[in-house]
């Protein structure tokens, strides 16, 4: 036969079934959707940053910043010798930082995470760069006048002359007019940018002594790049970049930053496509099995055996390429979906055009065309061994051979995987990490190997449990379950990678949140806590509004620090109080409390370093100020308050007035004072720092659990998608198993079968097969989830928690998905016509 009859054939049969290439379809969209989904929106994001930041330095020729970010900035006197320079024409600081803007009615304005900022308005004679567009009002020309963007004045109700405030970390709550209102040209995501005279602005922002950061432009006589050099050699010790160099360097670090949003979601992605795969290779598979007499009877007219293995493979190209294509498509709609979500959500991402690149569509299409081929390969290998004469007999399946190699491969690597997994669990770390990892890796490929051979015994018990009270029915159910175990453990497998996955995070999140609450019960002696937004912590005046309320007789703030121990980078607390009053401070050595240049450090601190109680340790700032510390005492690890504690006089020495916080301020009541008055009295004394939040023990803990489930809510959406893709394969492999059994469903209409009872076979089939790939699946996820909090117990999550009532709700889920998942193939099936039916050659 040539090549072209064989095309014919492929194309006919596709076209001759349309339910079945309808749901094969199907499985290769959701998961090439989700891959072009994921680069459709981080290019939108991409593209849209790049051109915010590629004007971050519009008309800058050279900019003077801090080595190290973090750090005070651009000491004063560089201006001076920049300014002093021939080649330059004027110089422009930035002075600025973070703040909170109120609005109309006195809260808050909500920027979804968006930066809110101050800093200082500059005449545009005076100004290096584009100056902003005024389209009312004035800019600020007096202490207590600010100027807002427009869309921060939309979004906060405020118009030119209105009265509000501003909390800022120096001093507090300050009172502002609004003078004018600015347009920006890229003025979308909610951003806030609020400009205020120079010198209030200096007040707010800086210790007086520097700037953040120095924008010159020449005179024209050099070029930026000598002008860079120039400028390098009169403030060495700074950086100094061109405007263009600024410019890359800004758009490298949000490309950095995006880039790791689309590796998360594309490997979300992946995990769509591998379960999608698992219901291609499924669909043809079955689509070979019932076609066994037809592909026989072509190989007996002459069509040789690469003809007929190239017939099914076209069918797998054909569908892969509809599938590509549909899903690319889907993928946009995806990704305009969860952008409209996310700016719901308000969480402060810019606007802008979608952006399909065609790196996107030849991804998409390369991986759902190659996916479906490599999934229909081995089904069409299969079809091409099968003699004709065996292959047009009544039973001619063959189902069950092949599973001894498979099987003994398995258990192989269940064995290898196990020892990985129990090895890795033993430590800490990324090497234990990576260990569990390979186990993990090697443990799902050995339950897909095995699971055929590990079908037949656990749906056989299955069977035995929820069968039994069905009588013939159910043991009908449990023979069609058993009886092809290739596919039934395929089609439980897609639920068993969801599930697996869904546990694994479940565990993660329970852990997560008993480790904090445990560090909360065990760590935590105070009554009180006051909170603030983790970018802007809680300004100091609040701690001090909160010295003075009756029934409160001791005020903590604890601030973090950054800084350099040893030659080593870190981040640690500083306190302002005496720490082992509101902290459960065990201590090995030394005291409890840091005077003066002193500090404490954990013990797993000190016993990496060497270090006792009476060391002295090099500790340096961001801006380069070394303090040799030395070491009062020695405490047992602790997450609440981190590797070490500087004193009060170290933090001050290393942060400037404008930037001192505390990250919580801790609080205990006198004996016999009646807590809910006290708190009470906090809450009026702190309401005008609208930001600050007073919380008592569970409520602090409850917090710290609503981040962990905002977090897990993200991840579990995500998944949600694989989960979906597998109640789909239910679905299609039902539907195909009814195609494939036509002829002996209309034999037991025949024989008096009635269509309810037809449709309660397929139902509880289905629920053998859901159930099983449901507790396979949560099997593996609280083995891998257990594991891989153990590697985990350095950074805090100690202890290990197993969400039962979620196992046992997904467990209980996956029976009803089985039995919905099998009610159009159930229908289908009980609308099978007896005589029709046993008629069909």
């Amino acid at each position: 036969m040539s090549g072209n009859p064989i095309r014919k054939v492929a194309l006919r049969n596709l076209a001759a079934h349309k339910v079945r290439l309808a749901l094969t379809v199907l499985s290769v969209v959701l998961g090439t959707a989700f891959i072009t989904g994921s680069f459709v929106f981080t290019d939108t994001l991409q593209r849209t940053f790049d051109g915010i930041f590629g004007d971050v330095a519009q008309g800058v020729d050279v900019r003077v910043s801090a080595e190290e970010s973090g750090s005070s900035g651009v000491p004063v006197e560089d201006i001076a010798a920049v300014e002093a320079l021939p080649a330059v024409d004027r110089t422009t600081p930035y002075i600025g930082g973070t703040l909170v803007l109120l609005g109309s009615d006195g809260a808050a304005i909500q920027t979804g995470g968006a930066p809110v900022e101050g800093y200082a308005y500059f005449p545009p004679e005076e100004f290096v760069g584009e100056s902003q567009e005024f389209i009312e009002g004035t800019p600020p020309a007096e202490d207590g006048q600010i100027a807002l963007n427009a869309s921060a004045a939309e979004r906060g109700g405020l118009d030119v002359g209105d009265q509000t405030s501003i909390l800022s970390i120096a001093q507090g709550m300050v009172p502002v007019t609004v003078s004018g209102i600015y347009n920006l040209e890229t003025d979308t995501g909610g951003y806030i940018g609020a400009m205020f005279t120079e010198s209030q602005a200096s007040s707010l922002f800086t210790d007086g002594r520097h700037v953040g950061y120095l924008n010159i432009a020449g005179d024209g006589s050099l070029s930026p790049d000598e002008l860079r050099d120039e400028v390098a050699a009169a403030v060495p010790g700074m950086k100094v970049q061109t405007g263009a160099e600024v410019t890359e360097e800004t758009k490298s670090e949000v490309s950095e930053a995006l880039n790791f949003l689309n590796y998360f979601l594309l490997a979300f992605g992946a995990i769509a496509l591998l379960v999608g795969t698992f219901i291609i290779y499924n669909t043809f598979s079955m689509i070979v099995a019932q076609r066994l007499r037809e592909l026989a009877l072509l190989r007996a007219i002459g069509a040789s055996r690469k003809q007929v293995g190239r017939s099914v493979t076209l069918e797998a190209l054909v569908v892969g390429l509809i599938g590509s294509v549909i899903g690319i498509a889907a993928g946009v709609a995806l990704a305009y979906g969860l952008r409209a979500a996310l700016n719901a959500a308000d969480l402060g991402l810019p606007s802008g055009p979608l952006q399909l690149a065609p790196r996107t569509v030849l991804v998409a299409l390369i991986v759902g065309v190659v996916v479906t081929a490599i999934s229909a390969y081995a089904p069409a290998r299969r079809a091409t061994r099968v003699p004709p004469v065996a292959a047009m007999r009544e039973e001619s399946t063959g189902t069950v051979e092949g599973l001894r190699v498979r099987t003994i491969v398995g258990i192989v690597a269940a064995v290898v995987g196990v020892v990985l997994v129990v090895f890795g669990a033993q430590g800490t770390g990324g090497g234990a990490a990576s260990a569990v990892g390979g186990g993990a890796f090697l443990l799902v490929v050995a339950v897909m190997l095995a699971s055929p051979a590990l079908s037949r015994p656990v749906v056989g018990a299955l069977g035995a449990v929820f069968a039994r009270p069905f009588g013939a029915v159910g043991r009908l159910a449990r023979t069609n379950a058993t009886r092809n175990p290739r596919r039934t453990a395929a089609t439980a497998f897609a639920l068993t990678l969801g599930l697996m996955l869904v546990s694994v995070i479940g565990v993660f999140g329970s852990s997560a949140k008993a480790s904090v609450d445990a560090a909360v019960d065990n760590g935590v002696q105070a009554d009180f806590m006051l909170t603030g937004p983790q970018m802007f912590g809680v300004p100091l005046p609040a701690a001090d509004a909160a010295q003075g309320v009756d029934g409160v007789v001791e005020v903590v703030p604890v601030h973090g620090v950054r800084a350099n121990l040893d030659g080593e980078d870190g981040f640690g607390t500083a306190v302002t109080g005496v720490l082992d009053d509101v902290i459960d401070l065990q201590m090995v050595e030394g005291v409890p409390e840091a005077t003066g240049n002193e500090m404490l450090v954990n013990q797993s601190t000190a016993s990496e370093k060497g270090w006792t109680v009476g060391s002295t340790v090099p500790v340096t700032s961001r801006d380069g100020n070394t303090v040799d510390a030395t070491v009062a005492g020695v405490y047992t690890d602790s997450q609440i308050i981190g590797p070490w504690v500087m004193s009060q006089q170290i933090y001050e020495q290393f942060t400037p007035p404008a930037t001192r916080s505390a990250i919580v301020v801790l609080m205990n009541v006198a004996d016999g004072a009646d807590p809910s008055a006290v708190r009470s009295g906090l809450e009026a004394a702190t309401k005008e720092y609208v930001i600050v939040q007073v919380l008592d023990r569970e409520q602090f803990k409850g917090q710290q659990a609503q981040q962990i489930d905002t977090l897990l809510a993200i991840l579990y959406g995500l998944l949600a998608l694989a989960v979906v893709i597998a109640i789909l394969g239910i679905v299609n492999t039902l539907a195909l198993s009814v195609v494939e059994r036509r002829r002996e469903i209309g034999m037991l209409r025949a024989v008096g079968m009635q269509r309810n009872q037809v449709r309660r076979t397929i139902y509880l089939e289905s629920l053998l097969i859901a159930v099983f790939g449901a507790i396979v699946g949560v099997i593996l996820g609280l083995s891998f989830g257990w594991a891989f909090v153990r590697t985990l117990a350095d950074q805090g999550l100690d202890i290990i928690s197993v969400p039962w009532s979620q196992v046992v709700g997904m467990l209980l889920a996956s029976g009803v998905i089985g039995v919905l998942a099998a009610l159009w193939p159930g229908n289908r099936a009980a609308k099978t016509a007896p005589l029709e039916a046993i008629s069909d050659l």
